[in-house]
């Protein structure tokens, strides 16, 4: 069996996946926002500026489909405000 070895992007976050988390946590809040308000996803996609495909694969949970920028805008479009809270962890040698 062969190794493969895989070029880093120079962003170690990136490379081990936090940006699956916070776009993750983002899809959650606009599917609790949609779920909440009771609105169709034609409804929504108005609400959010994008088109009723878009909301489905919001709502499916299609994470490859969106960056942070985007479910951000939509959050913003929908009045719900965004904070990104940073803090120290423990330091490694």
């Amino acid at each position: 069996m062969a190794i493969k070895i895989t070029k880093g992007s120079g962003n170690v976050f990136r490379d081990l996946g936090f940006s699956l988390r916070i776009r993750a946590d983002l899809m959650l809040a606009l599917g609790r926002l949609i779920a909440r308000r009771r609105i169709t996803q034609t409804q929504a996609a108005k609400l959010l500026g994008v088109s009723q495909p878009r909301v489905n694969d919001l709502v499916r949970g299609r994470l490859h489909r969106f960056s942070i920028d985007a479910l951000v805008e939509m959050l913003a479009r929908a009045g719900v405000k965004v904070h990104f809270t940073t803090e120290r962890g423990t330091r490694v040698a």
